[in-house]
């Protein structure tokens, strides 16, 4: 079915509003920003990308907490919250992504820290702390960034060190008992080394709570630590050593039940942050990892670059599908990741070319394991009235070997083409294992259950093999871009990648025996127009960006209760096709010397083509093939309008700068699985505002921000399965005083 624009009548009445207000003669030019989109720095209005980039200071007066802060004001794109944790990320840009954060799974989003891959969701929803820049870069970004960057790629850019002792306290108090602090400083040891720390403690109370034994729900406990070193023998070398580490001790987030239980009867709870549940509130999510970066600025033409890094993770949480005092369908779980990467870069540039080229290398293994403790099997098949534990567990080892080259060319002074490629091998081998076992226990976990009688051997093993496979993916990258004069560039682009194959965790051979066999990879291939033009002398930036994007062999999950096996037959499967067109429009004015407005709008409009699945036919063991590309019309988290419009006010005060901004953000209805479900929630609108000093001197600030002061309530996660629905929700109505000073 095809889609009309919808356009938020309020943003566009702003933009007709923001188009009258030009003809102001005080206005100043607006500050050129910096990316390294390209993997190299370049003004933002000369990079032929489709990106959003926010500073430190934007960052602090948009009071941008942790990375999901950053969803409203760039377009066409989703970060929020998972399910189940406060730390695991959900990304999606332009109609792509993955929402299960399941091991073994890949993302469609990539996350870079310092150009670091982040290979795994967890722990990814990073606290915005001693940061430079976040860059989000939208399309198919594998040339120069990879596999599984085919919605986008995130960069969360560090500070450099100036090697000045420094010394900077960082808190803030506000709803809910917030209570931050974060701790940071550096010290040049000599003329060439500096060493720098952080330290950072983030705490607040929950939104809701279990109503049964008290403990929070939707509440923070995290901490985090990071310390660098950073040596410049000369001015033709410089060396970065950094570890950080992180460790989330939230409760368990449990979910809100939507209707009532046919197993047990409740009833969903006023407050959506409450519930019932019985399983424990413990969680923990840790993070850290290690690297080296050295360059090496060979002549002024070439520059040769080393990061080598590595990464670990691990989870252990605990979901309940049913939020009820009783296992009807529990899920304890954990996951166990780690990660080696090396990239070596050289890149040279003249007066008219510039290459970036690299080899990477990644090595990681991930794996986990959780039981599904289903008491709602006792009701389904009396035969077996103690209930039916579910186990699955596994790993998967991956190793992955590419080389890139993107080549810009200046033929003229005024138009510049680019050709790049990236050629990526992938190498996968997995271990899975699933499995019944009589009664409600958990073979892993088996303290959540104490009482109930622990079968320890399988009645029978659903999926048992090991297997390997590897793909070869070449990524290639053409554009052009025509300088029509100093202030407006027009580009137009042609750009592929794709996201890796792999092994499903949770699939059934005992109802799809092919499941052993794996699933193939997911490709993208995006053509975009665009134009960055600054007008007015520089007191107007706009930039619009025009895509379409065939994305063919979608890895899409199939998943149903089965009553022969008791539990949910998973099956992922090559079996989709989709054709994503949109628009993304930002554009930004300075109206006066002191009032500033930005307006952010995106459109998508996804298409399915084709979803060929296997159903449960007439007879029992059939099987047929169907194709759901109508019934599931629309793509997940991919709100078909995404908009923004802010106003920010500065004046002199006390020596220093205060800046007052208010912002109204809209987002369409969501689809939040493949197929429509009762999950689904319809557009929100969100009103936030914020007033931040700035000191004279540049050594101290303090910002009160409040976000969503009409306590709007939207639903943005969830489960749907065996008629029992729970679903999480955004944050409630918050307000914060946060501040910082340098020593």
């Amino acid at each position: 079915m095809r889609k009309t624009i919808k356009f938020n009548p309020l943003a566009v009445g702003i933009m007709l509003a923001c188009g009258a207000s030009l003809s102001y003669a005080d206005n100043k030019a607006l500050e050129e920003v910096t990316v390294t989109a390209q993997k190299r720095e370049q003004s933002l209005q000369e990079v032929p990308v489709a990106v959003t980039a926010f500073g430190e200071d934007a960052l602090i007066e948009n009071g941008v907490a942790d990375l999901t802060d950053v969803q409203k004001l760039s377009p066409n794109t989703t970060l929020q919250v998972s399910r189940g944790t406060n730390s695991t990320l959900t990304a999606y840009i332009r109609g792509i992504g993955q929402q299960d954060p399941l091991w073994g799974f890949e993302p469609g989003v990539g996350i870079y820290v310092d150009d670091i891959y982040v290979a795994r969701p967890q722990g990814a929803v990073m606290d915005v702390f001693d940061v430079e820049r976040i860059e989000v870069l939208r399309g198919p970004q594998g040339t120069l960034y990879g596999k599984n960057t085919i919605g986008g790629a995130v960069k969360y850019v560090t500070k450099k060190m100036t090697g000045d002792t420094e010394f900077r306290i960082r808190g803030g108090v506000g709803s809910y008992n917030q209570r931050d602090l974060v701790l940071s400083g550096q010290v040049g040891l000599g003329s060439k080394v500096a060493v720098g720390a952080a330290v950072a403690s983030y705490q607040r109370d929950g939104f809701g709570e279990n109503i049964i034994t008290g403990a929070d729900n939707y509440n923070k406990d995290v901490t985090s630590a990071r310390v660098s070193m950073e040596i410049t023998p000369n001015d033709d070398w410089f060396i970065r050593l950094a570890a950080d580490t992180t460790k989330d001790d939230s409760n368990a987030r449990f979910g809100h039940l939507m209707f009532t239980n046919p197993y047990g009867g409740e009833q969903p709870l006023d407050n959506v942050f409450d519930h019932r549940s019985n399983m424990p509130s413990d969680n923990s999510v840790e993070s850290s990892g290690a690297s080296v970066t050295a360059e090496w600025k060979v002549s002024d033409s070439v520059t040769l670059k080393s990061i080598t890094a590595t990464r670990t993770g691990e989870t252990t949480t605990n979901i309940d599908f049913d939020s009820s005092p009783r296992p009807d369908f529990d899920v304890p779980a954990f996951y166990d990741d780690e990660q080696f990467t090396q990239e070596f870069q050289l890149n040279w540039s003249s007066d008219r070319a510039n290459l970036v080229s690299g080899i990477y290398y990644y090595d990681g293994t991930a794996s986990g394991g959780f039981d599904a403790v289903l008491g709602i099997y006792s009701i389904l098949s009396p035969a077996l009235p103690l209930g039916l534990t579910q186990n699955v567990s596994g790993s998967v080892d991956t190793e992955s070997l590419a080389a890139y080259a993107n080549f810009d060319y200046a033929i003229t002074d005024d138009f510049s083409v680019i050709l790049g490629g990236r050629y990526t091998r992938d190498e996968k081998s997995a271990d899975v294992f699933k499995a019944n076992y009589f009664g409600l226990y958990s073979p892993m976990f088996a303290d959540h259950y104490d009482g109930t009688p622990a079968f320890e051997q399988p009645i029978g093993i659903l999926t048992d093999y090991t297997n390997s496979d590897s793909w070869g993916q070449f990524s290639p990258k053409v554009a052009a871009n025509y300088q029509i004069n100093d202030d407006t560039m027009v580009y137009g682009s042609f750009s592929s990648g794709f996201k890796s194959g792999g092994f499903d965790m949770r699939g059934d051979a005992s109802v799809t025996p092919e499941t052993v066999n794996g699933y193939d990879p997911e490709t993208a291939d995006t053509f975009e127009v665009g134009i960055k033009t600054q007008l007015f002398e520089d007191r107007v930036r706009l930039n619009f960006a025009a895509f379409s994007t065939d994305y063919e062999d979608m890895q899409v999950t199939v998943q149903d209760f089965s009553q022969s096996t008791g539990g949910f037959a998973s099956s992922v499967i090559n079996a989709g096709e989709a054709e994503i067109r949109g628009f993304e429009v930002e554009l930004m004015a300075s109206l006066t010397d002191r009032l500033t407005s930005n307006l952010v709008l995106g459109y998508t409009d996804g298409d399915y083509l084709e979803v060929l699945a296997k159903v449960p036919g007439a007879n029992p063991g059939e099987f047929v093939e169907v194709d759901l590309a109508d019934a599931w019309d629309n793509l997940q988290y991919s709100p078909a309008t995404t908009g923004l419009y802010q106003m920010s006010y500065n004046m002199d005060v006390a020596g220093g700068e205060l800046v007052v901004n208010g912002s109204v953000s809209y987002r369409d209805g969501i689809q939040i699985y493949a197929a429509p479900s009762l999950l689904d929630e319809g557009s929100v609108t969100l009103l936030d505002a914020g007033v931040t000093y700035f000191s004279g001197d540049g050594n101290w600030q303090v910002s009160l921000q409040g976000k969503n002061l009409k306590d709007e309530e939207y639903r943005n996660a969830g489960y749907d399965s065996a008629a029992l629905v729970t679903g999480y929700y955004g944050a409630p109505r918050t307000v914060a005083l946060t501040g910082s000073y340098n020593f």
